[in-house]
């Protein structure tokens, strides 16, 4: 069974930074790229970043580029966003998904709220 489980959201200040922490397990790691999408209240989900485990290609959304790193750690199954510089306009649920194009398996999602 495919799960994935993030973690790392909560309350932050603006200019302030987190990470978030997705665990996947139930498939082959490397098989498939994992994505980070977020929700905010009243908006539809939308990509933020991606990340190919197998040779490492990355990519942002434009609303994210130079703030936020996504990374994968392949012997902990674990696919990382680090986000940095973080204003109100990133306040939104965070969830993970594979495969990234066409995401078929989703995290719970992880509240991120930022607090100008």
């Amino acid at each position: 069974e495919v799960q994935l489980v993030e973690s790392g959201g909560g309350l932050v200040q603006a200019g302030g930074s987190l990470r978030l922490s997705c665990a996947a397990s139930g498939f082959t790691f490397d098989d498939y790229a994992i994505g980070w999408f977020r929700q905010a209240p009243g908006k539809e989900r939308e990509g933020v970043s991606c990340i190919s485990s197998s040779d490492g290609s990355t990519y942002y959304a434009d609303s994210v580029k130079g703030r936020f790193t996504i990374s994968s750690d392949n012997a902990k199954n674990t696919v990382y966003l680090q986000m940095n510089s973080l204003n109100p306009e990133d306040t939104a649920v965070y969830y993970c998904a594979t495969p990234c194009l066409a995401p078929g398996y989703w995290g719970q999602g992880t509240q991120v709220t930022v607090s100008s």
